[in-house]
């Protein structure tokens, strides 16, 4: 077991150096870099241009930088934002609950109806409803999240008013009442792609355990259905789902981009787009690291959980 651990702390630090090698170099190397708002300034000169690159340390080689902030990021100094002069931790941190409660709400809607849609699907095999199942799921990983959202948008929110169109809460109100209510689209429009996505994954996983030979055992025991279908099957067709659930992790950031820029709602998705819009490259930075790091601790976590949950296996 611990030589597992160190062996994943070890590769998931290689793993970060090399992301963050990349990802600087890309952006650095991009055209227009981080003095273009600068450089779009009426009146900005060549030489004010330069003074600045110079207080920023931007004048120097990209190896350099990179060393440099890179030395900073082992100490917890991440950075400060071009946009406000906030520290980037500061930044991040500020937008992370936005994202936390769309990302939660919508993942456990996703989980409870997509473990139900696949298991029914794998229990009534080629029925009426698993072919149903199937088609809306293959729909709903078709069409665009952007999509959905304005639709959601037109029907709930301009044509019928039952919904606000937008944001996260109603300036000047901010109760727990309005909080949900803003709550509601984003996660649910969220969501729709997620339940394709666990159903299919958890119908496959069903299929194969039913034959497994445990589950043929149960059955010439005479074990009611129901308790072979609880206590045999869903048990074990859930142990994949926890990897897939460790992968799901780092969407925290990616998977509510579209959704965030939709609904305008103030997560790590919406300061993404905005922070590629102002060229801040600290920012930009810091969510690249952030969400490496959630990828390497959900790889982690998963394989800890799929030990624990299924005896069979030994880390080594």
């Amino acid at each position: 077991m611990l030589r597992f651990l160190l062996y994943r702390i070890i590769q998931g630090a290689v793993l970060l150096v090399i992301v963050s090698m990349i990802g600087f170099a890309v952006l650095n190397l991009a055209p227009g870099g981080p003095l273009s708002q600068y450089a779009m300034t009426p009146g900005m000169t060549q030489t004010e241009l330069d003074h600045i690159a110079a207080q920023m340390g931007l004048d120097r080689p990209i190896p350099v930088q990179y060393f440099d902030w890179f030395t900073h990021l082992l100490v917890g100094d991440w950075g400060v934002s071009y946009r406000d002069q906030s520290p980037v931790l500061d930044v991040v941190f500020r937008h992370l609950g936005a994202t936390c409660l769309l990302m939660g709400t919508s993942t456990v809607i996703s989980v409870a109806l997509g473990t139900v849609v696949g298991v029914l699907g794998a229990l009534k095999r080629y029925s009426i409803f698993d072919y149903a199942a199937t088609v809306g799921a293959m729909i709903a990983l078709s069409i665009p999240t952007f999509w959905f959202g304005l639709v959601a948008i037109f029907f709930f929110s301009l044509k019928l008013g039952w919904l606000p169109a937008g944001n996260m809460f109603t300036i000047g109100d901010e109760s727990f009442a309005d909080y949900a209510i803003h709550l509601i689209l984003p996660s649910v429009v969220l969501a729709l792609v997620n339940v394709a996505i666990w159903s299919r994954y958890m119908r496959s996983a069903t299929l194969d355990v039913m034959d497994q030979d445990f589950v043929r055992t149960a059955r010439a025991k005479g074990l009611p259905r129901w308790r072979i279908t609880t206590a045999h099957i869903i048990r074990n067709a859930l142990i994949p789902m926890i990897t897939l659930a460790g992968l799901q992790l780092p969407t925290i950031i990616g998977g509510a981009l579209v959704t965030e820029t939709v609904f305008t709602w103030p997560g790590l998705g919406r300061l993404f787009i905005d922070s590629l819009g102002y060229n801040d490259y600290p920012v930009i930075m810091g969510l690249l690291m952030f969400s490496a790091i959630l990828t390497v601790v959900g790889n982690f976590l998963a394989d800890i959980f799929v030990a624990v949950a299924d005896p069979r296996i030994r880390l080594t």
